[in-house]
């Protein structure tokens, strides 16, 4: 069912942003090049970019590579164009492949660790938190700890958070399109 809403969502701009949120887009302008278009969205609320990039970047005990696995398959199967798009270009920066990346897209690796994880994530998020008995051990068969499933809960949280905002915004994809499978 697609989202309607009388409602545009613009992309504010940094002089349409508390003070606050005008010294975070600075400094994601330093390290990134650029504001993304979906943090800036969240510009709207004044507490909600600090509070939300505390959030994404606290420490977890998943590697780079295993959050982008989880940010990749909970965004495809979310079907929020945005992240997929950013989550490809983030996921070749943490070491993976054009193959690697369509493969997770389709809740799969052929590494059989990270295959235990997406399919875990995808499981967590098509099932609201209700994922299988047989998901679950799977990916405690494969050396994940109990803080591991914790944090996977917490990554796919932060993912769907930023899925459900574009999904309802739909403001413009800035990272290369992903093509859609």
């Amino acid at each position: 069912m697609e989202n309607v809403t009388a409602t545009e969502f613009n992309v504010p701009t940094r002089n349409e942003v508390s003070q606050t949120n005008q010294e975070i887009f600075d400094n994601l302008n330093k390290a990134l090049g650029f504001v993304p278009n979906l943090y800036a969205t969240i510009g709207y609320s004044d507490n909600g970019l600090k509070r939300f990039l505390d959030y994404q970047n606290a420490k977890t005990s998943l590697t780079n590579k295993e959050k982008e696995a989880v940010n990749l398959i909970v965004s495809q199967v979310n079907k929020c164009i945005y992240c997929q798009s950013a989550h490809l270009v983030l996921g070749k920066m943490n070491g993976f492949n054009d193959e690697q990346l369509l493969d997770i897209r389709k809740g799969r690796s052929e590494n059989i660790k990270l295959n235990a994880l997406v399919k875990l994530a995808a499981d967590i998020t098509e099932n609201r938190g209700k994922a299988s008995n047989e998901n679950v051990e799977n990916f405690f068969a494969q050396g994940y700890t109990k803080e591991n499933l914790v944090d996977v809960i917490l990554q796919v949280s932060d993912k769907t958070a930023m899925n459900y905002l574009h999904n309802l915004t739909k403001v413009p994809v800035d990272f290369p399109l992903a093509e859609t499978i």
